[in-house]
Parts: structure tokens; C-alpha cells; sequence
């Protein structure tokens, strides 16, 4: 039987080191932080709630992350 894997890790960073960022540097820096997935939303979207190890999602504002939250 193959094992069975074990999830992920989620790099050690805050998502409120995001707040305020412009989009697409708020990007670069969660892909170089180590997440493995980045997520970008306008306000109000309607989105999934599974929660995914790896992934870092930001509410964007008028070009600017106002919300940031893992999974």
C-alpha cells in the first residue's frame, strides 16, 4: 500500500505583513515567502471555503491588499 501523504506546510509569515501592498507585490512576496499558492480577489467575491494548505488569498482594493487570510 502506498503512504499516504501528509499535507504541506504553510511558510511562517503573518498574511498582515500584506496589508496595504500593491497586488502584484503582495504576489511576489508570498511566492517568494514560500506559499505555494497566491489568490487574489475583488471585495465581496464569492469564493469556495475548503481550506488548502499553502495558499495565501488577498481581497484587493482599488489595486491595494485590504484583507489577507491563509487557505
Amino acid at each position: 500500500m502506498a503512504p499516504i501523504p501528509s499535507p504541506s506546510g504553510e511558510p511562517q509569515d503573518s498574511p498582515d505583513a500584506y496589508l496595504g501592498l500593491g497586488q502584484d507585490a503582495a504576489e511576489e512576496r508570498a511566492r517568494e515567502r514560500g506559499w505555494t499558492s497566491v489568490r487574489s480577489l475583488p471585495p465581496g467575491a464569492i469564493i469556495t471555503m475548503e481550506y488548502r494548505a499553502g495558499r495565501l488569498n488577498f481581497e484587493v482594493r482599488e489595486g491595494r491588499v485590504a484583507r489577507a487570510w491563509k487557505g
